[in-house]
């Protein structure tokens, strides 16, 4: 038997109480308290660590127009000793206007001559899987042909085909390539065979495995990893790039959908913000566009949350202003979308997303109006959007900012501003050590249950400190934001919403840890962070139920040594209850179901533990702190229960 496992048997087992155990936990069963949103737990997407671009967008060319500013990044000019020849981009009658750059090949006929690209950080190629060429190719001079050719890091030629017969106008030409071996650090060839020129523009090579096997699509091993989740919502497109870092360089979601080429390439503000994490070849290509988003949503049950600049770039980096009296184009923005998304088919823009393959709505029922904004600048913006917005579209609950942190002055100003305004949902946001999520289980207990509902969202323990390089997604920051979460649910009647951030990180680019998912060009594991979150998305329930702990132990920092909350689930007819230890030592507790008569013999145990707190995955072991599951026997609604050290563990108790 796996040791780990057999420890978990051994300190669940339950068994009928006959002797009072040191820590109580008595839930009330026959009284129902708030019913809990069906999308509470969900995931926050933003394009940060190569979370669009290098990740979940499954293009493995990078910079495939050479719009890049420095054109020929991620591309690498290939000429053997024989060859002779010469490249230049150009822009003169390009493919496409929006994205007016494209390559030129000339070769002398010596010996083939062209171009490499790297992909991001290499591109991982699988044996056994398809990938699809194309590019935009015309003919300059001559008839020459174009060798495509893939290459692992060790040099061995994966596979190869050659493309010919080009016209004098652009025309888009394919080809699907095999490699023979796997590889995670290959590299594109596209080389001129033969005397004469080319012009090239969109070089791309996709899996065609992809999500739902969609051309052009996404990775399907990270959205799977998002659909195991079962999130109830998912927050879309980012934080600080939807703010950008001045206006000109913000999120404008228009751009983001129709034909991939008229997409306009967008420098990332992650590209340049942090100098000891440069990343100067991260840039949006807008391939994952707002309608791939909104599809990402109906694909894996999550409510869209999409949000929009509300006229303030980010106000860590210039806080630039747009002037109250030119809203207009911002607020029109945000009525477009929600057009986009729920309007007919006769509307404007109902039949742009009726053109794009679906004619039915995306039933959006919420909107961000901006990310992390602070201050009157932002309350009087949020105002002028909050007007328009709630005239003409009351059934669209707005989200709406508190600042970058939980309790300082940005925080204390906001919230009675939004309250004034009578906002539906305020958006809080938390990076801080574990210890203060353990300390602050109970923050939403005297929050006023008549006011705005919040949104938790972007929240994550630092093992190390705020931006360190250094912070470790181990198994001691999933068991505080997993004590934290059970303050959450216990308060279900004012927090609506809440989502762990950043959400996706690629270990070879990375801007900020930790991170709930971690990828590399041909793998992706969750840390224990990320099965804290699967497990209470798993394990909603439909409305709290009251819980009472006696006996715990309580530091004077505000640290107890057991957490828990509880919720029932009635179409299973389950009670399902959290507990929490983040100690090190097992403890003992005696559970109470008041209300209740008898319950199934048999109890679901699930738990997510390992020998210390500093444990965590990685790709070599990326099950390393996993939950476990098992069935334990029991004997009636009173009972015993030892909560192994260091563990989060859901009970599901189905009721007679």
């Amino acid at each position: 038997m796996n040791p780990k496992l057999q420890t978990v048997l051994l300190a669940g087992t339950l068994v009928f109480a006959t002797a009072a155990s040191a820590v109580t936990i008595e839930i009330q069963s026959d009284q129902p308290g708030a019913k809990i949103n069906p999308a509470m737990w969900g995931i926050f997407f933003e394009d940060i660590n190569f979370g669009a671009d290098g990740g979940l967008y499954a293009e493995l060319v990078k910079n495939r127009g050479f719009e890049f500013p420095d054109p020929l990044m991620g591309w690498t000019k290939i000429s053997p000793s024989l060859a002779k020849g010469d490249l230049s981009v150009r822009d003169d009658a390009p493919f496409n206007a929006a994205n007016p750059h494209y390559l030129r090949l000339q070769s002398e006929g010596t010996a083939p001559f062209g171009v490499s690209n790297e992909g991001f950080r290499g591109l991982g190629l699988r044996q056994g899987e398809a990938y699809d060429f194309s590019a935009q190719v015309r003919g300059v001079v001559g008839s020459p042909a174009l060798s495509l050719q893939l290459y692992g890091a060790d040099g061995t030629l994966l596979d190869a085909v050659q493309l010919k017969g080009f016209s004098s106008g652009w025309k888009k030409v394919t080809a699907t390539l095999h490699p023979k071996d796997t590889d995670a650090n290959a590299r594109l060839c596209v080389l001129v065979d033969g005397k004469g020129a080319v012009d090239i523009d969109m070089v791309s090579l996709f899996p065609q495995h992809t999500w739902k096997n969609r051309p052009g699509g996404l990775r399907a091993d990270m959205v799977q990893m998002l659909a195991d989740m079962k999130p109830g919502f998912l927050r879309f497109p980012g934080g600080c790039i939807v703010e950008g870092s001045v206006l000109e360089r913000r999120y404008q979601w228009k751009n983001t959908i129709g034909p991939v080429e008229e997409r306009k390439l967008l420098i990332n503000r992650w590209n340049y913000e942090f100098l000891h994490r440069p990343t100067p070849d991260y840039f949006q290509s807008f391939g994952l566009g707002f309608f791939e988003y909104f599809q990402l949503c109906e694909d894996i049950g999550a409510q869209p949350l999409p949000i929009l600049n509300c006229g303030m770039a980010c106000q860590f980096n210039s806080g630039e202003l747009c002037p109250l009296d030119q809203l207009g184009p911002y607020i029109q923005d945000a009525l477009d979308l929600i057009e986009f998304a729920n309007g007919p088919t006769n509307s404007t823009w109902g039949a742009k997303r009726a053109a794009l393959g679906h004619p039915g709505p995306f039933n959006l029922k919420m909107l961000g109006v901006g990310n992390e904004q602070w201050g009157q600048p932002y309350i009087d913006r949020y105002a002028r959007f909050a007007t328009v917005l709630k005239e003409k579209h009351p059934e669209i609950q707005l989200v709406s900012a508190a600042g970058p942190s939980p309790d300082d002055e940005r925080f204390k100003f906001a919230w009675p501003k939004l309250r004034e305004l009578n906002a539906d949902i305020v958006d809080e946001h938390c990076y801080a050590k574990p210890d203060w999520f353990l300390a602050n289980t109970h923050r939403y207990d005297h929050y006023d249950r008549n006011g705005p509902k919040v949104f938790m969202g972007e929240y994550a323990a630092q093992s190390v400190a705020i931006v360190s390089t250094k912070n470790k997604n181990n198994l001691d920051c999933a068991l505080a934001e997993a004590a934290y979460m059970t303050g959450l649910e216990r308060n279900a009647d004012v927090v609506c919403l809440a989502s762990y951030a950043p959400l996706f990180s690629n270990a070879e680019a990375w801007q900020w840890t930790p991170d709930l998912i971690w990828v590399d060009s041909l793998h992706v594991y969750g840390t224990p962070n990320y099965y804290v979150q699967q497990l209470f998305a798993r394990n909603r329930g439909d409305v709290v139920l009251p819980v009472t702990l006696s006996g715990i132990e309580t530091s004077t920092a505000g640290v107890q040594n057991l957490y828990a909350s509880a919720t029932r689930d009635d179409q299973a007819g389950e009670i399902i209850l959290k507990v929490v230890n983040p100690g090190a030592a097992a403890i003992e507790t005696q559970i109470n179901l008041e209300g209740i008569a008898d319950i199934e013999p048999k109890v679901k145990a699930t738990v997510l533990t390992s020998a210390g707190l500093n444990e965590g995955n990685s790709f070599h072991a990326p099950r390393n702190v996993a939950p476990v599951e098992t069935d334990l026997n029991v004997d009636g609604p009173h009972l015993t229960h030892t909560f192994t050290q260091h563990s989060f563990t859901v009970l599901r108790i189905k009721t007679r």
